[in-house]
Protein backbone atom coordinates (compact mmCIF):
# COMPACT_ATOMS: atom_id res chain seq x y z
CA UNK A 1 0.00 0.00 0.00
CA UNK A 2 1.00 3.64 -0.31
CA UNK A 3 0.19 6.90 -2.01
CA UNK A 4 0.68 8.00 -5.59
CA UNK A 5 3.84 10.06 -6.27
CA UNK A 6 3.31 13.83 -6.26
CA UNK A 7 4.67 16.50 -8.60
CA UNK A 8 7.64 17.17 -6.29
CA UNK A 9 8.47 13.46 -6.39
CA UNK A 10 8.40 13.55 -10.18
CA UNK A 11 10.78 16.53 -10.15
CA UNK A 12 13.22 14.54 -8.00
CA UNK A 13 12.99 11.51 -10.27
CA UNK A 14 13.89 13.64 -13.28
CA UNK A 15 17.13 14.62 -11.52
CA UNK A 16 18.13 11.04 -10.61
CA UNK A 17 20.64 9.39 -13.02
CA UNK A 18 18.49 6.27 -13.38
CA UNK A 19 15.52 8.23 -14.65
CA UNK A 20 16.89 11.51 -16.02
CA UNK A 21 17.49 10.14 -19.54
CA UNK A 22 14.02 8.60 -19.89
CA UNK A 23 11.39 10.26 -22.11
CA UNK A 24 8.43 11.73 -20.18
CA UNK A 25 6.09 8.97 -21.37
CA UNK A 26 8.42 6.26 -20.06
CA UNK A 27 8.88 8.05 -16.75
CA UNK A 28 5.12 8.33 -16.37
CA UNK A 29 4.79 4.59 -17.04
CA UNK A 30 7.27 3.85 -14.24
CA UNK A 31 5.43 6.21 -11.90
CA UNK A 32 2.07 4.64 -12.68
CA UNK A 33 3.12 1.34 -11.09
CA UNK A 34 5.03 2.88 -8.15
CA UNK A 35 3.87 3.90 -4.69
CA UNK A 36 5.19 6.31 -2.09
CA UNK A 37 5.44 4.81 1.40
CA UNK A 38 6.08 6.54 4.70
CA UNK A 39 8.35 4.72 7.15
CA UNK A 40 9.24 5.17 10.80
CA UNK A 41 12.76 5.02 12.15
CA UNK A 42 14.06 1.42 12.38
CA UNK A 43 11.45 0.06 9.93
CA UNK A 44 12.89 -2.96 8.10
CA UNK A 45 12.34 -2.74 4.33
CA UNK A 46 13.70 -6.18 3.50
CA UNK A 47 16.08 -8.76 4.91
CA UNK A 48 19.07 -10.49 3.41
CA UNK A 49 18.00 -13.42 1.19
CA UNK A 50 14.41 -12.17 0.83
CA UNK A 51 13.19 -12.43 -2.75
CA UNK A 52 13.71 -9.12 -4.55
CA UNK A 53 10.21 -7.83 -5.25
CA UNK A 54 10.85 -4.07 -5.51
CA UNK A 55 13.56 -1.43 -5.50
CA UNK A 56 13.51 2.00 -3.94
CA UNK A 57 14.18 5.69 -4.47
CA UNK A 58 14.71 7.69 -1.27
CA UNK A 59 12.50 10.78 -1.25
CA UNK A 60 13.14 11.84 2.35
CA UNK A 61 15.22 10.48 5.24
CA UNK A 62 18.09 8.01 5.51
CA UNK A 63 18.25 4.26 4.86
CA UNK A 64 21.08 1.82 5.53
CA UNK A 65 22.03 -1.42 3.79
CA UNK A 66 23.90 -3.96 5.88
CA UNK A 67 24.89 -7.57 6.34
CA UNK A 68 25.19 -9.52 9.59
CA UNK A 69 28.54 -11.26 10.00
CA UNK A 70 29.07 -14.77 11.32
CA UNK A 71 30.01 -13.23 14.64
CA UNK A 72 26.72 -11.34 14.81
CA UNK A 73 28.18 -7.92 14.03
CA UNK A 74 26.51 -5.53 11.62
CA UNK A 75 28.60 -4.62 8.57
CA UNK A 76 27.25 -1.43 6.96
CA UNK A 77 27.38 -1.64 3.16
CA UNK A 78 25.93 1.77 2.39
CA UNK A 79 23.81 4.65 3.68
CA UNK A 80 21.37 6.31 1.28
CA UNK A 81 19.44 9.58 1.34
CA UNK A 82 17.29 11.80 -0.87
CA UNK A 83 17.80 11.04 -4.57
CA UNK A 84 19.52 7.67 -4.03
CA UNK A 85 18.25 4.39 -5.51
CA UNK A 86 18.95 0.94 -4.11
CA UNK A 87 17.86 -2.66 -4.64
CA UNK A 88 17.56 -2.50 -8.42
CA UNK A 89 20.25 -5.09 -9.30
CA UNK A 90 18.55 -8.16 -7.75
CA UNK A 91 15.22 -6.97 -9.18
CA UNK A 92 16.70 -7.07 -12.68
CA UNK A 93 18.00 -10.61 -12.21
CA UNK A 94 14.93 -11.93 -10.41
CA UNK A 95 17.14 -12.92 -7.50
CA UNK A 96 17.30 -12.24 -3.77
CA UNK A 97 18.51 -9.23 -1.84
CA UNK A 98 22.19 -9.73 -0.87
CA UNK A 99 21.79 -7.32 2.08
CA UNK A 100 19.18 -6.11 4.56
CA UNK A 101 17.68 -2.60 4.45
CA UNK A 102 16.44 -0.57 7.41
CA UNK A 103 15.34 3.02 7.96
CA UNK A 104 17.83 5.10 9.93
CA UNK A 105 15.36 7.99 10.31
CA UNK A 106 11.74 8.62 9.46
CA UNK A 107 11.34 8.93 5.73
CA UNK A 108 9.46 8.55 2.49
CA UNK A 109 10.46 6.03 -0.17
CA UNK A 110 9.22 5.42 -3.69
CA UNK A 111 8.77 1.66 -4.06
CA UNK A 112 8.94 0.37 -7.64
CA UNK A 113 7.71 -3.24 -8.11
CA UNK A 114 10.12 -5.58 -9.86
CA UNK A 115 7.54 -7.44 -11.96
CA UNK A 116 6.12 -4.20 -13.33
CA UNK A 117 9.51 -2.73 -14.17
CA UNK A 118 10.60 -5.96 -15.92
CA UNK A 119 7.40 -5.85 -17.98
CA UNK A 120 8.16 -2.24 -18.89
CA UNK A 121 11.73 -3.15 -19.88
CA UNK A 122 10.46 -5.73 -22.38
CA UNK A 123 8.59 -3.03 -24.28
CA UNK A 124 10.89 -0.09 -23.43
CA UNK A 125 14.54 -1.25 -23.40
CA UNK A 126 15.72 2.24 -22.43
CA UNK A 127 14.48 1.57 -18.88
CA UNK A 128 16.77 -1.45 -18.64
CA UNK A 129 19.73 0.60 -19.88
CA UNK A 130 19.00 3.27 -17.27
CA UNK A 131 18.89 0.66 -14.50
CA UNK A 132 22.13 -0.87 -15.75
CA UNK A 133 23.79 2.55 -15.58
CA UNK A 134 22.55 2.95 -12.01
CA UNK A 135 23.93 -0.46 -11.06
CA UNK A 136 27.30 0.51 -12.53
CA UNK A 137 27.24 3.68 -10.42
CA UNK A 138 26.67 1.60 -7.27
CA UNK A 139 29.63 -0.60 -8.21
CA UNK A 140 31.86 2.45 -8.64
CA UNK A 141 30.81 3.78 -5.23
CA UNK A 142 31.54 0.41 -3.65
CA UNK A 143 35.00 0.31 -5.23
CA UNK A 144 35.64 3.86 -4.01
CA UNK A 145 34.54 2.82 -0.53
CA UNK A 146 36.92 -0.16 -0.51
CA UNK A 147 39.76 2.06 -1.70
CA UNK A 148 38.95 4.57 1.05
CA UNK A 149 39.03 1.89 3.74
CA UNK A 150 42.38 0.57 2.54
CA UNK A 151 44.20 3.78 1.63
CA UNK A 152 43.10 6.24 4.33
CA UNK A 153 43.42 6.42 8.08
CA UNK A 154 40.36 6.62 10.30
CA UNK A 155 40.68 10.40 10.81
CA UNK A 156 41.01 10.89 7.06
CA UNK A 157 37.85 8.84 6.43
CA UNK A 158 35.99 10.88 9.01
CA UNK A 159 37.30 14.10 7.47
CA UNK A 160 36.05 13.01 4.03
CA UNK A 161 32.63 12.20 5.51
CA UNK A 162 32.38 15.63 7.13
CA UNK A 163 33.51 17.41 3.96
CA UNK A 164 30.67 15.69 2.12
CA UNK A 165 28.19 17.17 4.61
CA UNK A 166 29.71 20.63 4.79
CA UNK A 167 27.98 23.72 3.48
CA UNK A 168 29.62 26.05 2.49
CA UNK A 169 32.43 24.12 0.87
CA UNK A 170 35.44 26.16 2.01
CA UNK A 171 35.15 28.42 5.08
CA UNK A 172 33.62 28.03 8.55
CA UNK A 173 30.77 25.54 8.83
CA UNK A 174 28.41 24.19 11.50
CA UNK A 175 26.52 20.98 10.79
CA UNK A 176 24.31 18.39 12.46
CA UNK A 177 25.36 14.78 12.11
CA UNK A 178 22.66 13.18 9.92
CA UNK A 179 22.38 10.00 11.98
CA UNK A 180 23.74 8.32 15.09
CA UNK A 181 27.48 8.00 15.69
CA UNK A 182 27.30 4.21 15.90
CA UNK A 183 26.12 4.06 12.29
CA UNK A 184 28.71 6.64 11.20
CA UNK A 185 31.40 4.44 12.73
CA UNK A 186 30.06 1.39 10.89
CA UNK A 187 29.84 3.32 7.61
CA UNK A 188 33.48 4.38 7.96
CA UNK A 189 34.73 0.93 8.94
CA UNK A 190 35.50 1.87 12.56
CA UNK A 191 34.62 0.85 16.07
CA UNK A 192 32.77 3.54 18.08
CA UNK A 193 35.86 4.18 20.21
CA UNK A 194 37.93 4.64 17.05
CA UNK A 195 35.44 7.25 15.84
CA UNK A 196 35.86 9.15 19.12
CA UNK A 197 39.64 9.08 18.70
CA UNK A 198 39.27 10.28 15.11
CA UNK A 199 37.25 13.29 16.27
CA UNK A 200 39.94 14.03 18.85
CA UNK A 201 42.57 13.85 16.12
CA UNK A 202 40.65 16.37 14.01
CA UNK A 203 40.64 18.93 16.81
CA UNK A 204 44.13 19.88 15.70
CA UNK A 205 42.79 21.11 12.38
CA UNK A 206 39.85 23.03 13.79
CA UNK A 207 37.06 20.45 14.11
CA UNK A 208 34.91 20.45 17.25
CA UNK A 209 31.96 18.32 18.29
CA UNK A 210 29.24 18.81 20.91
CA UNK A 211 26.86 15.83 20.97
CA UNK A 212 25.61 15.74 17.35
CA UNK A 213 26.75 19.25 16.31
CA UNK A 214 30.07 19.62 14.50
CA UNK A 215 31.93 22.88 13.86
CA UNK A 216 34.63 23.15 11.22
CA UNK A 217 36.89 26.22 11.20
CA UNK A 218 38.03 25.65 7.61
CA UNK A 219 36.33 23.17 5.28
CA UNK A 220 39.16 23.67 2.77
CA UNK A 221 41.76 22.62 5.34
CA UNK A 222 39.64 19.62 6.33
CA UNK A 223 39.38 18.58 2.66
CA UNK A 224 43.14 18.93 2.28
CA UNK A 225 43.64 16.65 5.28
CA UNK A 226 41.16 14.08 3.92
CA UNK A 227 42.93 13.97 0.56
CA UNK A 228 46.42 13.32 1.86
CA UNK A 229 47.86 9.88 1.26
CA UNK A 230 48.52 7.71 4.28
CA UNK A 231 52.11 7.66 5.46
CA UNK A 232 53.22 4.28 6.76
CA UNK A 233 54.54 4.38 10.32
CA UNK A 234 58.23 3.81 9.79
CA UNK A 235 59.89 5.49 12.72
CA UNK A 236 56.83 7.57 13.61
CA UNK A 237 56.82 7.78 17.42
CA UNK A 238 53.64 7.39 19.45
CA UNK A 239 51.53 5.86 16.65
CA UNK A 240 50.41 2.33 15.96
CA UNK A 241 51.62 0.32 12.99
CA UNK A 242 50.33 1.56 9.67
CA UNK A 243 49.34 4.99 10.97
CA UNK A 244 51.21 8.26 10.96
CA UNK A 245 50.16 11.87 10.91
CA UNK A 246 50.44 13.56 7.50
CA UNK A 247 53.82 15.26 7.66
CA UNK A 248 52.72 18.84 7.10
CA UNK A 249 50.05 18.67 9.78
CA UNK A 250 52.24 16.77 12.24
CA UNK A 251 54.28 19.92 12.71
CA UNK A 252 51.31 22.16 13.47
CA UNK A 253 48.58 19.98 15.01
Amino acid sequence: MGEAPGLHDLALMRAVPMFSALPPSVLEAVLSCSRVRRHARHDVLFEQEDRATEFYLVLEGWTKLFRVTVGGDEAVVGVFTRGDCFGEAPCLSGGRYPVSAQMVTEGRLLAIPANQIVAQIRSRPEIGLAMLASTSLHLKKLVDQIEELKARTGPQRLAEFLVGLARPAEGFCTMKLPYEKLLIAGRLGMKPESLSRAFQRLRGIGVGIDQDTVTVQSVARLAEFAGRERVMATGCPGMGAGYCRPLALARTA
